[in-house]
């Protein structure tokens, strides 16, 4: 088969392309993104890897340098002729030249192999950091007001608002962990996601890590209102779920 049949996460940390001629080293690469929140294709070669590029929207590809057929190299020098998406390289080599090479090829940096996946994890990270802020998109466009099932949440004054217009008391965290789940409406989302989304909010602010005991007490808040228990759903085995058709739109300041 020519690709990998891969689970994505859904979330929006980003889309990763893993192309390495050993399935093992992808499957290691890919379950190990995905656990930390990352949506991940993989490749054997550089054929498969054009023609996922082709038809997806890749934020940053992970790219062998010996590959069968068209090397590393050679596949990231066609890339850069008609995009920027960043290319972090794989090597087995050590040698100065090869990384040169890598480098001068167009890939933004490089690991050696075998490497630490908390290592590729922190070049991944730190590679689209500065994708992003290049392009002047560190972070997402703010949304000022989030609409649920008549539900309001006005992310400027940080308030809920009820159906019936009552405004709910939430705490900081709970009131991150619903944007959190109304940003990512109809997604199951493991715990850990749930955590890393909540924490981008409040630039890595504390966040309770109890994380089950938080969305206990949402809920209670949501189902004291009618129309609100059945939005947060538990998926067994997977986290949870937030069902609702959501709306976003521009707040008007106050």
């Amino acid at each position: 088969m020519d690709q990998d049949p891969i689970k994505t996460v859904a979330d929006d940390h980003g889309h990763i392309l893993v192309v390495d001629d050993d399935p093992q080293i992808r499957l290691l690469v890919t379950r190990f993104l995905q656990r930390h929140g990352y949506e991940v294709t993989g490749a054997p070669d550089g054929r498969v890897m054009m023609d996922v590029l082709a038809r997806t929207t890749i934020d940053l590809i992970v790219l062998d340098l010996m590959l069968p057929g068209r090397s590393g190299v050679e596949l990231c020098r066609d890339v850069r002729a008609t995009s920027q998406v960043p290319i972090v390289m794989l090597t087995a080599r050590s040698e100065e030249s090869d990384r040169i090479i890598g480098l001068e090829g167009g890939a933004d940096d490089y690991v050696t192999k075998p490497f630490s996946p908390r290592e590729l994890l922190a070049r991944i990270r730190a590679v689209l950091r500065r994708s992003r802020t290049a392009r002047g998109t560190t972070e997402p466009r703010p949304t000022e007001v989030i609409t649920f099932d008549g539900w309001t949440m006005d992310l400027r004054r940080r308030e809920l608002q009820s159906p019936s217009g009552t405004l709910i008391d939430l705490s900081t965290g709970e009131f991150d962990l619903l944007v959190a789940f109304a940003e990512h409406a109809n997604r199951v989302l493991s715990r850990e996601s749930l955590m890393q989304f909540a924490k981008a909010r409040t630039s890595g602010a504390h966040f309770d890590r109890t994380i089950d005991v938080q969305i206990s007490r949402l809920r209670r808040k949501l189902e004291a209102v009618t129309n609100g228990g059945h939005l947060i759903k538990t998926v067994r085995g997977s986290g949870y779920l937030f069902a609702s058709d959501v709306r976003v739109r521009e707040g008007h300041s106050a």
